[in-house]
């Protein structure tokens, strides 16, 4: 079933089968996300030279010479802020771009491409690559967000065709088939894609990767910047506790944090607040004690 997106302007757009959301690029919502992601400098500074370098090649050389496909695959464990890290991508690639050219950001749905019926994976995945997409990039510069890649590229590899319809094996060819002819066809167009399980991906889809980064769960500086801005973020509202970071203690905190990733660090600001009433009902009274205690109980979670 299409799905229906209503615009600021209250104008309804049934978007087509298989896609989340349409929207123009760059947003600032999104870009807010690119420096909400701690990570390494360097990396995010990869990410940006790759975009760089498929907007400024690939219209001018031969795939013949350098077989670029205008695709970046994200690996990383949950949390790591992969979706988060690809969609800020999207917004500054496209402030990269000359402000004439209207950048599309199209967001796939994986998990509608999938069917029990015969044929329907084959038809719908060859539908959204070889008309959908084909018919933004026609239009002009178009940036794809494909979270959880697997579900369509699955590894075929791995599969039984006694446990595994013949359908699954068909919609992985056909979305390599429609890649290829999407990279030859249109160098205006970059897809993003994203993964918490790389070993279950097509290693053909991976071959045809410009760019495979493993984002890693955070450092130690990393788990301080994260849990410095959730404060300083948080202290808008409730003012006392950015003082929490000044305190000798707050160190101890930050070393209670590392092996949590970031999603699970920022989550710990608000599982400290609800160790009390009193707290819970006001966070400005929110202590170290509380802080490490949420740390290892989302530890012992984890585990669990």
């Amino acid at each position: 079933m299409n799905k229906i997106l209503e615009t600021s302007t209250s104008h309804v757009e049934e978007l087509p089968s298989g896609v989340y959301q349409v929207r123009s690029l760059p947003d600032a919502a999104y870009s807010e996300l690119w420096d909400s992601v701690i990570i390494d400098e360097g990396l995010k500074e990869a990410l940006i030279c790759q975009a760089t370098l498929n907007i400024s090649i690939r219209k001018r050389v031969s795939r013949a010479v350098i077989p670029m496909h205008g695709i970046i695959l994200l690996v990383g464990k949950p949390g790591t802020g992969k979706t988060s890290l690809a969609k800020g991508l999207a917004s500054e690639t496209a402030k990269l771009l000359p402000k004439d050219e209207p950048v599309t950001f199209i967001e796939i749905e994986p998990h509608a491409m999938t069917s029990a019926v015969h044929g329907e994976s084959q038809r719908a995945v060859t539908e959204l690559f070889g008309q959908t997409i084909a018919d933004y990039a026609e239009a002009g510069p178009t940036i794809v967000l494909l979270d959880e890649v697997e579900s369509i590229l699955v590894d075929r590899a791995k599969l039984s065709l006694e446990t595994n319809p013949v359908d699954v094996h068909r919609a992985t060819d056909a979305a390599l088939v429609e890649l290829d002819r999407l990279a030859e066809k249109f160098p205006n167009l970059l897809i993003i894609t994203t993964s918490n399980f790389p070993q279950a991906i097509d290693v053909a889809f991976v071959s045809r990767c410009d760019l495979v980064m493993h984002i890693p769960m955070p450092n130690y500086n990393a788990c301080r910047n994260i849990l410095e801005e959730t404060l300083i973020g948080f202290s808008r509202t409730f003012p006392s506790v950015k003082e929490l970071i000044d305190t000798d203690e707050f160190d101890t905190v930050v070393r209670a944090c590392v092996g949590l990733d970031g999603r699970q660090i920022r989550k710990v600001v608000a599982s400290a607040c609800a160790f009390s009433r009193e707290t819970a009902a006001d966070p400005n009274r929110l202590s170290i004690t509380d802080l490490l205690c949420a740390a290892g109980r989302s530890k012992d979670d984890a585990k669990k």
